[in-house]
């Protein structure tokens, strides 16, 4: 096996692992490691942008508000009091770098989206923030000489010694051979798990690896039954779903049934700038009612020209699908956008295990609640990937005096068998842990998960039975944690408790080898 020795090996290239390798890189050599490009992950198509309290007439207070009302009583308190006021700064600091948010008149363009009582959405090159911010921090990430990062290398198991971190296997799928990875830190980054859904807006690496990576260690997960969809994806049969931003609705655009009428403005006072669990779950109920797949999207009653300069990539991609973003009625449904939950952290980004970081989307830092606050994301990378850096700085190296993990392998044949039950997979977990559930179908789908779980449950060696391991494993734990909360809150809406109960206003807590556990709030 190769060896290699870092400082801090960051899992991920999304801008949490983007952040933590930047500020990382003050401290040490610093190691990026990422299953398939830099520039592949649900940071790079964020279409909507980064919120943050800039405005005069605006506070982190009040950004903070916003966030525990989306957060439906779920949110810790004194991490959404850090997301709020340590995120303005880091977007200032990005400002000073040079990074180029849209502005008119030499001021900064201010969006509105769901949740958000205020214009606190700053975007850059109107609907394409994610691309522009990532190149940016790639851009200075590439200026440091202590970076390196190792594209098409797959992480697969978190090296220990004595509950400490000490390095990580990793498989290089270029040369086909293991890597160790060498290091008092990891910072894992590894980004979201909708693609565990057949219908998604997240790239195909979304899997959810960071999850099983970190339970297998021991780590402490967090919350994993909440599970953001999107309102408004584009439903054309056959085809991938795509994004079309929330922002879209926060510069007036309708949401319409199939008889044409607006149905959010009998639902909720902000209509179709309610959260994202209110809009998701009021067009599930919409297409129940009418037996169509979709409903509709329309912008014609806005201004034309504003409304393709603010959304250029998103009028572009819907003409290649034969739609004009300013004229028609958009299809559009829910598709699986976000987890909520994720590995459990302090407000450090550390878990329960020394060595072990985890900030964006994988983790739960405890700012989402059980409803994520439109474009909160791209700043809480921002803000506890500068956290796990600092953190993680303060470690000291130790002795790596362990015998060398079994190699993995890549058996090419079973590469079909991994697509075969990552399909099954997805429609399960569409059909049953989709927007809303209910005992009998989540008892059926675990059952599925725990056979395949036990299928697959040895000392595996070969990647593709790994990962169909891990998947089924991800599923399971994400339906453990939905039957035992008998509530209706946020991203988990259950058809058989509809309500919010007290009882569950606390954090689900799965780790390996111990029962579910239940967590206070942080005030």
């Amino acid at each position: 096996m190769q060896i290699l020795e870092f400082d801090t090996v960051v899992i991920g290239s999304g801008l949490a692992g983007l952040s933590a390798a930047y500020h990382s890189s003050n401290f040490g050599r610093v190691a990026i490691v990422t299953k398939s490009q830099l520039d592949v992950s649900n940071s790079y198509y964020a279409q909507g942008g980064i919120a943050a309290a800039i405005a005069a007439d605006d506070s982190p207070e009040q950004h903070a508000h916003d966030t525990l009302v989306t957060g439906r009583g779920i949110c810790d308190t004194d991490a959404v009091d850090v997301l709020v006021r340590e995120g303005r700064e880091r977007v200032r600091e990005l400002i000073d770098l040079g990074m180029q948010f849209d502005k008119e008149n030499g001021n900064f363009v201010l969006g509105l989206e769901g949740g958000h009582t205020k214009r606190r959405i700053l975007h850059a090159g109107g609907d394409a923030t994610g691309k522009e911010l990532t190149c940016f921090k790639l851009q200075l990430i590439r200026q440091k000489k202590n970076v390196e990062a190792f594209e098409f290398v797959a992480a697969v198991k978190l090296l220990q010694q004595n509950n400490r971190i000490v390095g990580v296997q990793a498989y290089d799928f270029k040369t086909n051979k293991n890597v160790i990875f060498r290091t008092k830190a990891v910072i894992l980054a590894t980004g979201g798990l909708s693609r565990l859904f057949a219908r998604s807006t997240n790239p195909h690496t979304a899997t959810g690896d960071g999850i099983a990576l970190a339970y297998e260690a021991g780590a402490r997960l967090a919350d994993l039954e909440f599970i953001q969809f999107h309102p408004s994806a584009l439903y054309i049969p056959g085809k991938e779903a795509y994004l079309i931003s929330e922002a879209v609705r926060g510069e007036g655009a309708w949401l319409l049934n199939h008889k044409g009428e607006r149905f959010m403005k009998d639902i909720h006072p902000l209509a179709e700038l309610a959260p994202r669990d209110v809009v998701a779950y009021s067009i599930f109920r919409q297409i129940q009612k009418s037996g169509e797949k979709h409903i509709f999207l329309s912008l014609k009653h806005l201004d034309k020209a504003k409304i393709r300069n603010r959304f250029k990539n998103i009028d572009k991609h819907l003409r290649e699908f034969g739609y004009d973003l300013t004229e028609d009625r958009l299809p559009i449904s829910p598709a699986a956008h976000y987890m909520v939950g994720g590995v459990r952290t302090n407000l450090d980004a550390e878990t329960n295990i020394s060595g072990l970081f985890v900030c964006g989307e994988v983790a739960s830092t405890g700012v989402m609640g059980a409803n994520r606050l439109a474009s909160n994301s791209l700043l809480e990378c921002l803000v506890f990937g500068k956290r796990a850096s600092v953190k993680a700085a303060q470690l000291q190296m130790h002795d790596y005096d362990f015998v060398d993990p079994a190699p993995i392998v890549l058996d090419q044949p079973n590469e079909q068998l991994f697509l075969q039950y990552q399909n099954e997979l997805a429609e399960l977990m569409s059909k049953n842990l989709g927007i809303v559930r209910n005992r009998k179908d989540l008892e059926n789908a675990l059952n599925r998960f725990s056979a395949i779980v036990e299928d697959f449950d040895e000392d595996l060696n070969e990647y593709n039975l790994i990962k169909i391991r891990n998947t089924a494993l991800i599923c399971k734990l994400i339906a453990q944690a939905a039957l035992v909360r008998e509530e209706s809150r946020g991203g988990h809406i259950r058809e058989d408790f509809q309500k919010e109960s007290p009882d569950f206003k606390t954090h689900i807590i799965q780790q390996k080898n111990k029962n579910i556990e239940f967590e206070p709030i942080r005030k």
